[in-house]
């Protein structure tokens, strides 16, 4: 509750002992009036004596404290977005229907489960600028770059298998992708693509070759993840992909090897922000001020109603 609150000037306590001083050596002097049968006059009065003590001195010590200014140092951090540029290119072909991929909920298809864990991860990339790319038989962006994890958590969650079309345009998702990115001034820009299948013929209208210079030209680094056994997707093209761009790439034959791959590549690009901590001062000598002059207020007044001056 009081941490970072001290005052500004601390001595100023001194005028509280010269006050108190003052009152014990100097005590004020006022001309003795007597009267007969003055006992009940001074029993009526000792109460108001003592009130009239009391606002005295807590007047004079709440303007003391007024005047130590008493302060607090708040803090707080602001962490600049410095993250990176990714860009999630997810397989949404009729292939995705595979059941039995997550042996602790058969019940689940492929593409449930890589929602699942692509939600996780989305979620730790707070600092990132995500955008989302789908394909099947064609490709199509789903979000922009983004810095909003709870939009990229709604759009994932509404995607379904086939929303793209049953084949699997691949190379032209990942060229997409690329589009997406080419317009960024980030240092790090980022895709991770996500594949159950083949690239199939006559739908894939851009060439690999063209989508790998595509890759180097914008210094991009790929991912690429094949899910499922080795021979249903094209892990020679993978890694090719992989090594043009820098990037490496892996195979989950289940959901645990895919959520343990998603955590990988979260050490591998994570991105160090400088956190910038500023202070700023909080004053709270108005609020003694305040109670000091209606404590000197009110003892001004009841002296006033004793006929003393």
């Amino acid at each position: 509750m009081f941490d970072g609150f001290y005052f500004e000037l601390p001595k100023a306590i001194s005028f509280l002992f010269i006050f108190m001083a003052c009152a014990s050596l100097c005590p004020m002097r006022l001309p003795s009036i007597y009267f007969p049968h003055s006992s009940s006059f001074v029993k009526a009065s000792a109460s108001n004596s003592k009130l009239l003590f009391f606002l005295k001195w807590l007047g004079i010590t709440m303007l003391v404290l007024a005047i130590m200014s008493p302060v607090r140092d708040i803090e707080y951090e602001s962490n600049p977005k410095k993250g990176h540029e990714i860009v999630l290119v997810l397989d949404t072909s009729e292939s995705m229907k595979q059941r039995g991929f997550d042996p602790s909920n058969p019940a689940l298809t492929r593409f449930d489960v890589v929602k699942q864990i692509v939600s996780k991860f989305i979620e730790k990339r707070k600092e990132d600028n995500i955008g989302m790319v789908v394909f099947g038989a064609f490709s199509f962006i789903a979000s922009p770059l983004t810095y909003d994890t709870h939009i990229l958590q709604d759009i994932l969650s509404r995607l379904q298998i086939g929303i793209a079309g049953r084949y699997t345009a691949l190379y032209t998702a990942l060229a997409q992708g690329v589009n997406l990115l080419k317009m960024s001034e980030a240092k790090s820009k980022v895709i991770i693509l996500l594949t159950d299948g083949y690239s199939t013929p006559n739908v894939d209208k851009i060439p690999l070759d063209v989508v790998l210079d595509m890759l180097k030209k914008e210094h991009i680094k790929v991912y690429p993840i094949g899910i499922g056994s080795s021979h249903e997707y094209n892990r020679r093209v993978l890694q090719k992909i992989a090594k043009t761009s820098g990037g490496v790439a892996f195979g989950a034959r289940s959901a645990a090897e895919l959520d343990e791959i998603y955590k990988k590549i979260d050490q591998m690009e994570k991105t160090k922000i400088k956190s910038q901590k500023f202070t700023y001062k909080k004053y709270y000598y108005h609020f003694p001020l305040f109670i000091g002059f209606i404590s000197l207020m009110l003892y001004v007044f009841l002296l006033n109603r004793r006929g003393r001056a």
